[in-house]
């Protein structure tokens, strides 16, 4: 998609620059920082989704002649932020933390250095898209968690908005789905897409063993038959007879799903059809994932849930200004600055992470250096890498390349981190100055 992402923002991000150039700070050489404060309620990692999206989105990061009108027009801005707006392009630097890998409270996601002006009017984009994506991939992640080797089918575009429902199938895959039901997904993002039938599709023929030679006919005997619209034993046992035992799988969508998995099961095998595998859907979150460990189940649907992250449906990322100079010299020295307030501070000066392993390669902090990179070990891995260097995009990447980087990354977890019981974060978060000693991290549980 080429349409022009610069309106994606908030009103206050442009009267703040109008403000900003009118009292000669707007210029200022800045660095801004996106960031958890804490992860959601009882979770005990996130997943940081949307690296790729951001840098197609900086990329459209342009104000065309209609939308320079349009805030004329309204009064936004002024002739003079105007004319900067008519040629804005993002020149700085940005590093983060690319897409699949884990964050905890402080994990400093994304650094942003430019000019104030030019890295402030980000805000709203970069934290619309990061919010969104995490939350879905976080959910993602512990339901693939809970489902082993058995694949996970992101099915949830009828549960959200139809845009969201997009970027949500590809935050899903990051984090381990196999496939998605959503085909503009697989369009844009190459995620596998799959699907067969709904309830309405047996409904429409006169019987339902109609309905299923129909389908058969046009997908196979490999295909996948929803069992549940009547009754579920005579519909498996048609289903198997119309392939003479070579169905590929029956879907499950409501009722009590364990027990109609082992029955289903039981009378699958009976009639010889043991290869036939066993879908369920129905309103799955990982908990239910869970629950069906022990079931005869070979795979989920998963869609409400996912894409509105599980009752987390945000990450509560914020983006502050940690740095800027002391002038408009480009060559004058970066100040930290940090807010103070009350449960909403922060800790100034540049970020720079690492996560810390164990001998056996199991992590064991996400160690944060304020103002320079905190020294490792032989296997401890620097996290945030170089995304945009003057402007320029440096750090795009293929899906699978994220997918992969999520898999080793959970890999490097405790066991601890997959209990489904709430806690506190899987790892701790420690802070270092520039001298590399600890200080004070206010985004430690116990803060």
């Amino acid at each position: 998609m080429n349409a022009s992402t610069a309106l994606l923002t908030d009103h206050y991000e442009l009267t703040m620059v109008r403000a900003a150039m009118g009292s000669g700070t707007a210029f200022r050489r800045s660095v801004f920082e996106l960031f958890p404060r804490r992860l959601p309620e009882g979770r005990r990692y996130g997943v940081v989704a949307g690296t790729g999206r951001v840098l197609d989105a900086l990329e459209n990061f342009r104000f065309g002649d209609e939308d320079v009108s349009f805030l004329l027009e309204t009064g936004v801005v002024d002739d003079d932020l105007a004319a900067w707006l008519a040629s804005y392009r993002f020149s700085g630097d940005i590093w983060g933390y690319p897409d699949g890998e884990l964050y905890f409270p402080g994990s400093p996601i994304l650094s942003v250095e430019g000019t104030f002006a030019e890295a402030c009017i980000l805000e709203t984009l970069l934290l619309s898209i990061y919010n969104y994506d995490s939350a879905v991939a976080s959910a993602a992640s512990r339901m693939t968690a809970m489902a082993g080797e058995r694949p996970c089918i992101e099915m949830g575009s009828r549960r959200t908005n139809e845009w969201s429902a997009v970027v949500a199938a590809r935050a899903a895959y990051v984090a381990g789905f196999a496939s998605t039901s959503n085909l503009a997904a697989g369009r844009r993002f190459g995620v596998p897409t799959a699907g067969t039938a709904a309830h309405s599709f047996t409904l429409l023929h006169d019987t339902e063993e109609d309905a299923f030679r129909a389908q058969i006919a046009a997908l196979g005997a490999d295909t996948t038959l929803l069992v549940d619209t009547y009754d579920v034993t005579e519909a498996v046992t048609r289903g198997v007879e119309l392939t003479n035992g070579r169905l590929g799988a029956v879907r499950l969508d409501s009722g009590d799903l364990l027990t109609q998995a082992v029955d289903v099961r039981k009378l699958l095998d009976s009639l010889g059809a043991v290869n036939t595998r066993i879908i369920v859907t129905s309103d799955l979150d990982e908990f239910q994932i869970a629950a069906l460990r022990a079931a005869p189940v070979n795979g989920y649907g998963v869609g409400t849930q996912l894409v509105t992250g599980s009752g987390h449906p945000a990450c509560g990322f914020v983006y502050k200004l940690v740095s800027r100079a002391a002038s408009q010299d480009p060559d004058a020295p970066l100040e930290p600055v940090a807010k103070k307030s009350t449960n909403k501070g922060s800790v100034g000066g540049r970020k720079f992470a690492l996560r810390r392993l164990n001998e056996h390669g199991i992590a064991e902090a996400e160690v944060v250096g304020i103002g320079a990179p905190p020294e490792g070990d032989h296997n401890d891995r620097p996290l945030l890498v170089e995304l945009v260097r003057q402007g320029e995009i440096v750090g795009r990447e293929p899906l699978d390349a994220a997918r992969e980087r999520h898999h080793r990354s959970r890999g490097e977890l405790p066991s601890s981190a997959f209990k489904m019981s709430r806690g506190y974060p899987a790892i701790v978060t420690v802070m270092l100055d520039a001298e590399g000693e600890a200080t004070f991290n206010p985004y430690a549980p116990e803060a």
